[in-house]
């Protein structure tokens, strides 16, 4: 139950620090995504293993983040945002420092699985605060400043992470998460309110929550469109686990060069997925989809070629990844707002299963990446290529199961960045 107090009870400059805060929050996953990636032919050596298993460390970030989004919807209903909020950055704050300890790649994968699901509190409470906390008419666009700071952070996050392992180590990267996490729960602490009533009624057993979810799988306009940017997106995770490989130990870019060449990508999918906002006043989600799809489907498959065919450079290599990227920009927001269209009273259920999809086929993407040689670009545009062709057969067979398709509006596909 939200509680009766909302953001208009606050002056003006306690709007602005509790929207820096709850960007903190949201971003908080993104950073901890990014920040290591420059140090993995660091982790490896210190380590004494090969970047193949480092980016199972990844791979576990993922799982425990897919995980994670369906743990703390309950909780956070039962329990009220707060308190789950600490013990989630309490988790988080705790593996991030065990990470210093570390001996062997398989403790960090252990430790990267528990700050995921630690770091998923801060996501999935910043959204929920959102919605109490704002009026229906403001939260698009306190969403969109939101997922503004998280398209933002891949752009600072590898870059400053390189800067600080060239410095000094990958293992003051956990200390930088840490700290930040610390302030992160002060702020929570003494700066944010509680915004909603713990329900003590709210059931946790297994049968009510599962129920909830069966009956969002059952509509085949979710299952087709969050299936779609689903693995569409698993694509964008095959580029992440891959890149530090790829960039640095193929193509012998510095760890600096790196995370700058990181923050230029990410500008490819922020720039599409900004302009996706004004394309949507002349066409429909659906059909940019369509179209976006049929594009990531050539791309992918040239990139493919290319790499086959070692016709790849550094530059070209950057050229098919931006071109996905941007491709991505505009069919994720898009079928996140057609697969969530058709409810009013199951979204925070279906906004759930669809993160938990998103997260649980990146996982999948970028342990199958890890398989691979490390001496080939080709694993990256492969996975890229399969996940673009299997989310054009999704739309193909789940339009014609679509009975009656409830079109979304453009606030919708604003806020699903």
């Amino acid at each position: 139950m939200r509680l009766g107090k909302t953001i208009h009870d606050y002056g003006s400059a306690k709007k602005i620090y509790l929207i820096l805060i709850l960007g903190s929050l949201a971003a908080l996953g993104p950073f901890s995504i990014d920040m290591y990636l420059p140090g993995f032919v660091d982790i490896a050596k210190d380590l004494k293993t090969n970047e193949s298993s480092v980016a199972l460390s990844l791979s576990a970030f993922f799982i425990g983040i897919s995980a994670g989004q369906l743990l703390y919807g309950p909780l956070l209903d039962k329990f009220g945002r707060k308190k789950p909020l600490y013990f989630g950055l309490a988790l988080y704050i705790v593996s991030s420092f065990l990470c210093l300890a570390v001996t062997d790649v398989n403790q960090l994968i252990v430790l990267r699985f528990v700050q995921a699901i630690g770091s998923c509190a801060t996501a999935v409470a910043s959204i929920a605060m959102v919605r109490d906390l704002f009026t229906v008419e403001e939260s698009p666009k306190v969403f969109a400043s939101l997922m503004l700071v998280i398209a933002v952070s891949p752009m600072l996050a590898p870059t400053a992470g390189g800067y600080l392992i060239s410095t000094l180590s990958w293992k003051y990267v956990f200390v930088f998460l840490g700290f930040m996490a610390i302030l992160m729960l002060l702020a929570s602490i003494f700066k944010l309110p509680e915004s909603y009533k713990p329900d003590p009624n709210y059931s946790l057993k297994p049968k009510p929550i599962l129920n909830s979810f069966l009956m969002v799988l059952k509509e085949p306009q979710f299952s087709t469109y969050a299936f779609i940017s689903s693995i569409t997106f698993s694509g964008l995770f095959a580029y992440v686990s891959s890149s530090p490989t790829v960039f640095m130990k193929i193509y012998e870019v510095s760890k600096t060069g790196y995370g700058w060449i990181f923050a230029l990508l990410s500008v490819a999918f922020i720039g599409s997925s900004q302009l996706n906002s004004l394309i949507l006043k002349w066409f429909s989600s659906k059909k940019i989809v369509t179209w976006a799809l049929i594009a990531q489907c050539v791309f992918s498959l040239i990139f493919l070629v290319f790499a086959l065919n070692d016709w790849l450079n550094l530059s070209l290599t950057l050229g098919f990844i931006a071109l996905f990227l941007s491709c991505l920009g505009f069919i994720n927001p898009n079928a996140a707002a057609l697969a969530l269209a058709p409810f009013s009273k199951n979204a925070g259920s279906a906004s759930a299963l669809m993160g938990a999809f998103q997260m649980g086929l990146g996982a999948l993407a970028s342990v199958v990446v890890s398989l691979f040689s490390e001496h080939s670009v080709v694993p990256m545009p492969l996975v890229m290529t399969v996940a673009a062709f299997i989310a054009m057969l999704c739309l193909w067979i789940g339009r014609s199961l679509i009975k009656s398709e409830v079109d979304a509006s453009a606030d919708a596909a604003v806020m699903a960045h």
